[in-house]
């Protein structure tokens, strides 16, 4: 384990070996806060970086993770069709509560909260590996799709 890591990003390398993933974080000097930066800065493609957006249902203001593929937008119509509520793109108080990071760093896995509705976009379990952000703007760590199947429902995007 590295020591050298981040409080937040630390946090995520130990939620990852808590899950049995054998993966290290990774803190890069270039920014990897949008999905663009962070494909540019690990020379891969874009496809391959596994946004962790955050909304909120509308009425009840549970949380909702969606694990979206960094070229797909989010149909937010098919996610409230399978909670049975309208959901919106969380604040960043709100995301930071739930979760305890910050928008630019939201790993998939180590939230403060647990979140009891997560969809992963089907177009990354096309890929032998993928990228997610590890708790900061700077922090990634690479994962294989194979170890996201079965976890979470799939979902098409627009």
């Amino acid at each position: 384990m590295n020591n050298a890591l981040k409080k937040s990003a630390m946090t995520v390398q130990k939620a990852l070996e808590r899950k049995g993933i054998e993966c290290c974080v990774i803190e890069l000097e270039e920014s990897a806060r949008t999905a663009q930066d962070a494909a540019l800065a690990l020379k891969c493609d874009v496809a391959q970086i596994v946004k962790s957006l955050i909304f909120k249902t509308k009425d009840t203001h549970r949380p909702v993770l969606v694990l979206a593929s960094g070229t797909n937008r989010v149909n937010e119509k098919i996610i409230a069709s399978h909670i049975g509520e309208k959901i919106t793109r969380a604040d960043a108080t709100f995301v930071r509560d739930i979760t305890g990071f910050a928008i630019g760093g939201i790993p998939p896995l180590g939230h403060k909260e647990t979140i009891n509705h997560i969809f992963i976009d089907q177009d990354l379990l096309n890929f032998d590996s993928l990228w997610a952000a590890a708790g900061t703007p700077h922090a990634v760590f690479k994962l294989h799709a194979k170890e996201t199947n079965g976890c979470v429902i799939t979902i098409d995007t627009e």
